[in-house]
């Protein structure tokens, strides 16, 4: 069963190849600020985290789909993350001023990362069915971290582009101190959360091993 990643995020790409699957990726285009503000019009109020993450990743699928659903035959996965610090919704930050600021932020309590995914089943060249699911992941970075060594950190870059300003599997795992979840859904992606939805659509898994 071959896997098509609407991304091209390093993070998710590893996640995928460390588990045995190697996807194809496509880039998808979607105005991600637009949509969700058409979306929370929509609505009338304000999309929460675990919303925000699975409609992105819908839209992504549904875009890649749309664009390159001659190409595909097999599983069409987009994805989302979003992290949740003192009841805000944090995004990549960027510039590294906005990364250390929420660095010192963080630093000594607990967020929640949340990790959205959409799978669409576009085996046999057509849609066949979709299911989304959302999984979170608390992440506590430690209390004794110094201004200097957050500094440091956020100019090597690294943080930039992660949802929450860290990357536990690079530099920053020194200062995490406890994570409660799956270490996917902090790195990229829920592969629990991605086998279950597999399954839903009525998949074996392990077929996705390349």
């Amino acid at each position: 069963m071959r896997l098509y990643l609407a991304s091209t995020s390093p993070a998710r790409l590893s996640v995928l190849s460390a588990a045995g699957i190697e996807p194809v990726c496509f880039s998808p285009e979607v105005d991600e600020d637009a949509e969700v503000t058409a979306r929370e019009q929509q609505l009338g109020r304000p999309l929460t985290a675990p919303e925000l993450t699975e409609y992105l990743g819908r839209l992504k699928a549904e875009d890649v789909v749309r664009r390159h659903g001659a190409e595909i035959d097999g599983l069409v996965l987009g994805g989302d993350s979003a992290f949740l610090l003192d009841g805000e919704i944090l995004g990549k930050p960027h510039q590294p001023e906005v990364a250390l600021a929420r660095a010192k932020q963080h630093r000594g309590q607990t967020g929640v990362l949340h990790s959205g995914l959409w799978v669409i089943d576009h085996t046999g060249g057509e849609t066949r069915g979709a299911a989304g699911a959302v999984d979170t992941a608390k992440v506590t970075l430690s209390a004794d971290i110094s201004d200097a060594e957050l500094e440091a950190y956020v100019a090597t870059g690294e943080p930039l582009e992660f949802a929450g300003g860290f990357a536990i599997d690079g530099l920053a795992g020194a200062f995490i101190e406890r994570i409660e979840g799956a270490p996917s859904c902090v790195i990229g992606l829920s592969l629990p959360t991605l086998r279950g939805l597999v399954r839903e659509l009525g998949h074996d898994y392990t077929t996705l091993w390349s």
